[in-house]
């Protein structure tokens, strides 16, 4: 997909279904499936899935500037995004063709299934267990406590302690149809309501074990070198597209709002002129650091790593300010 057909079918779903339906989606705690079979049905959610699988051929700069320009409009539909691309890394890292054909044709949304009750979503410590089972097939326990897209997603790409090998965790990927599979609880949080962030629980699911993604017991050198680059830089990229809307909002209400005794409007005051030129700087200094870790990682640099693991952090803190 070259640069301009997908940012112009962006820009379509965006403006013909994404944000129209943007304030019910947050009021209603609603899983925004029109918003995202939309974008399925537009290539977007293939994206990053290669070319040869029929997909966008795309990386994690195309799959931030999608999250960046959702993130603006609707922080439910980004974060569902933001976790497809991230479970789709791990997909195309194992070289699951079935998966990633699903995906390019539009009939497959994943998401990550890694954070545990009990671990303090440290997701590189699971303590979800897979056994081996006489039939050849691997049983799969746990209890997942903050899964986005819980109940809605077609798979998951599920973290576990390894198999036989030695190593910190194993990945699997588990179709949602799976018998012992289900969401436990619901969304508890303030934000984001439509993402479908709930806990779900594997008890005595069943999988086969060419359902492992990787080598058993090196899911964490995948996770850190495939998933997690995306993870960060995306949510990343939805806190920079938050960050810019706010400051797009501010100036408008400024615009409108009316001193009517001075016969001006807000706009033309000294102090929130400087205050939205603060805002605005800061919208552009939380974009210019993704920026700069995507040309980080694009090129090799030795900072990447140390540029990845600040990202995030960086512009979460900075939409959360400017909120405030």
């Amino acid at each position: 997909m070259s640069s301009q057909p997908f940012h112009d079918a962006l820009a379509r779903v965006i403006e013909d279904v994404v944000a129209p339906g943007a304030a019910d989606v947050d009021a209603s705690g609603e899983f925004p499936r029109k918003q995202v079979d939309a974008l399925a049905q537009a290539g977007l959610l293939a994206l990053t899935v290669p070319a040869e699988f029929g997909g966008g051929g795309g990386g994690v700069r195309d799959a931030a500037e999608v999250v960046r320009e959702l993130g603006a409009v609707c922080g439910s539909t980004a974060m569902i995004v933001t976790m497809h691309y991230s479970a789709t890394a791990a997909i195309v890292a194992a070289g699951d063709k079935e998966t990633l054909t699903a995906i390019a044709a539009g009939r497959h949304l994943s998401t990550l299934a890694f954070s545990e009750t009990g671990s303090r979503s440290h997701f590189w410590a699971p303590l979800g267990t897979a056994t081996a089972e006489p039939d050849g097939t691997v049983r799969l326990d746990a209890s997942k406590s903050w899964v986005t897209s819980a109940g809605h997603a077609d798979s998951y790409v599920w973290s576990s302690l390894p198999l036989d090998a030695e190593g910190p965790m194993t990945l699997w990927l588990v179709p949602a149809d799976a018998a012992g599979l289900s969401v436990s609880g619901a969304f508890d949080g303030l934000g984001l309501r439509g993402n479908a962030s709930a806990p779900m629980t594997a008890d005595g699911v069943q999988v086969p074990r060419a359902a492992m993604l990787g080598a058993d017991g090196g899911g964490l050198d995948l996770a850190l070198a495939a998933v997690l680059p995306v993870f960060l830089i995306c949510s990343a990229s939805m806190s920079a597209g938050l960050t810019r809307r706010l400051a797009d909002e501010t100036a408008a209400h400024l615009q409108r709002t009316q001193l009517r005794h001075l016969g001006q409007s807000l706009a033309q005051q000294v102090q929130p002129r400087a205050e939205l030129a603060r805002l605005r700087i800061e919208a552009d200094r939380t974009w210019a650091l993704v920026a700069e870790t995507l040309a980080a990682v694009e090129a090799g640099r030795a900072d990447a790593q140390l540029l990845v693991l600040e990202v995030k952090a960086a512009a979460g803190e900075a939409a959360a300010d400017a909120a405030d």
